[in-house]
């Protein structure tokens, strides 16, 4: 999955695990939903396998979605306005950014939007307390080109025009409304090690009522995974969700940090994926087939391509 397009390269978003989640996913589903949709990266593999006919993005980040369903709906257009806006930085690209940054904060014009995402600093979105957009421009380069945007944008439409349904909502009131043939994907913000507001997102969730409206989704029969917590190493990035919950946990190895690369150490990123009940008695009838001796978790191994699972 590799070669499918993505208008924006934004730090955090599933693009590059996709192949390896959707494996745990339904073969078909009547819906797919996404009450944190990001950059649709889940969606977007789910739909160029055919796993489904049926979308809902969602994302409390309104400017994000609008931003998708006019590339999903409208690829021409956003195609042009991108190539506008990012041919007229050449006299002053930075002081261009800053000044595009500004009318963003001020009118949050999704066509803004995106040659912010494209242009920022590794793609690394951030937002001040007051969830103003407050990342700086990558020095190194310009950001994507027209031709190159143009193709992904177009490319994505492909997959997903006609199909999707966009809402910015709070995720619990969007998950009140999820039916039981759909499939819940879930990809929220997470603490991390400072247990405060993480900067990359909009809007942070509160663990606790995270964990009680996972429960009703198992109350009500519904199948959903959830990417949550991870690892660099030894050291954790949020709070392990529950065993209560019933849920099966898999730890997907991302590969080595580049920061980590850096400094010289050996730390491997680790990400976890939790599968709920409902989902694990649809796609795995007989667990035992996967299991090893790896303790109180399921493990994939990228770098190989093959997992192994134990009951948690």
């Amino acid at each position: 999955m590799a070669n499918l397009p993505h208008p924006v390269q934004y730090q955090g978003s599933k693009r590059n695990l996709a192949a390896h989640i959707l494996r745990f996913l339904p073969n078909r589903v009547e819906r797919l939903i996404e009450p944190f949709a990001g950059t649709a990266s889940i969606s977007i593999a789910a739909a160029a396998e055919q796993r489904t006919q049926k979308f809902w993005l969602n994302d409390l980040n309104n400017p994000l979605i609008e931003l998708f369903k006019l590339i999903i709906e409208n690829p021409g257009d956003m195609a042009d306005a991108y190539a506008d806006i990012w041919s007229e930085q050449h006299s002053d690209s930075i002081g261009h950014y800053f000044e595009i940054r500004k009318k963003f904060n001020k009118t949050n014009d999704p066509k803004l939007f995106l040659y912010l995402l494209a242009r920022c600093v590794k793609g690394a979105v951030r937002y001040n307390s007051g969830g103003l957009f407050n990342q700086s421009p990558d020095k190194r380069r310009k950001g994507t080109k027209p031709a190159t945007m143009r193709k992904n944008i177009e490319g994505v439409s492909s997959l997903l025009k006609g199909k999707c349904q966009f809402t910015s909502l709070d995720y619990k009131q969007l998950l009140n409304q999820v039916q039981n043939r759909d499939f819940v994907y879930m990809d929220p913000p997470y603490q991390g090690v400072c247990g405060c507001r993480d900067s990359r997102y909009f809007s942070g969730i509160d663990f606790e009522e995270f964990v009680l409206a996972l429960e009703h989704l198992n109350e009500r029969g519904i199948a959903f995974a959830v990417s949550y917590d991870g690892r660099l190493g030894n050291k954790t990035f949020g709070r392990v969700l529950p065993e209560s919950l019933g849920l099966k946990r898999i730890e997907i190895e991302v590969g080595r940090s580049s920061q980590s690369t850096l400094l010289g150490r050996k730390e491997i990123t680790t990400e976890s994926l939790y599968l709920s009940p409902d989902l694990i008695s649809r796609q795995f009838a007989d667990l035992t087939s996967y299991t090893s001796n790896a303790p109180k978790q399921l493990t994939l191994l990228e770098k190989h391509g093959n997992f192994s699972t134990a009951t948690r």
